[in-house]
């Protein structure tokens, strides 16, 4: 087992301590409970789909990523500030604010908060399938199981290990997450790719992916590959928020123009905010 060091110039706000408490309450992939200042976690690293492990601690503006583990660790450091939202330069973040008056409120109760979660768009698509026409919390349930039993020390199973699991799942569930991790295999889910071409063309493409529909692909693009700016227009708690916050007869689209080039972190921003107040899926 090895170890890896990194330090990195994160560009804008940033809070590692705000970052941490939206994970830990992010009930598709809950972060697990951390007994220091830092940010653990485990996951699959995406260049080879070994194991990895990695610790995350704050220096001023900077974030220290040290990362163990067999496989490459380069690509898993770089991963790791893929999926904490850290390699996005965001010092225009909060102009988004002085534009958006309901947005300057939301960063000011959740300061230097970046979209965290899903450690792969892999990881996102086997959410997806694993969440369809069950509640949050049984998903959850249901993903944790899969990981007890297939995974490694805690992280979600390869994509050949997945593919080969004897999985007891209601509906068409084992079907999709086969189909997932074939396209995972693939490369059809591949981060740096879905984020080379527009949002929408990233979500058809996704779509291609049996099992997944529109909601499925805009969670895997926007949340999976933590795409910076874009609208999700499935998402009916978001709406539902945009209503509450901009009055009945705001239309997100338009509403959004203001959040350019931050679109995806605002939308993240505002349904966090909707969570703390309403705690409809916990």
């Amino acid at each position: 087992m090895r170890t890896l060091s990194t330090e990195y110039e994160v560009r804008g706000p940033w809070s590692l301590a705000t970052s941490r408490r939206f994970w830990e309450g992010f009930a598709p992939a809950a972060l697990a409970a951390q007994a220091s200042d830092a940010l653990s976690t485990v996951f699959r690293v995406e260049a080879d789909w070994s194991w990895a492990s990695a610790e995350v601690t704050q220096r001023d503006s900077s974030a220290v990523v040290q990362v163990r583990g067999d496989g490459d660790l380069e690509a898993a450091a770089a991963q790791v500030t893929r999926f904490l939202s850290l390699d996005v330069d965001a010092e225009g973040w909060p102009e988004v604010g002085k534009r958006d008056a309901v947005i300057a409120d939301a960063q000011r109760e959740l300061p230097g908060l970046r979209p965290c979660g899903f450690h792969s768009p892999y990881e996102a698509a086997a959410w997806a399938v694993l969440s369809q026409r069950i509640r949050i919390v049984q998903a959850a349930r249901l993903r944790a199981g899969i990981i007890e039993d297939y995974g490694d020390e805690g992280a979600f199973p390869s994509p050949e290990r997945l593919r080969r699991a004897d999985l007891d799942l209601p509906g068409r569930k084992n079907e999709f997450l086969r189909a997932v991790a074939d396209a995972a295999i693939e490369g059809r889910l591949d981060t740096a790719t879905l984020r080379s071409v527009d949002p929408q063309e990233a979500e058809q493409r996704v779509q291609q992916i049996k099992g997944i529909g529109p909601f499925a692909a805009e969670l895997v693009v926007l949340r999976g590959a933590n795409v910076p700016d874009a609208v999700p227009a499935n998402e009916s708690r978001l709406h539902a928020e945009i209503a509450e916050r901009y009055g009945d007869d705001a239309v997100l689209d338009e509403v959004s123009l203001a959040w350019r080039p931050f679109r995806t972190w605002a939308c993240v921003l505002l349904r966090a905010m909707r969570e703390y107040r309403t705690h409809e899926i916990g």
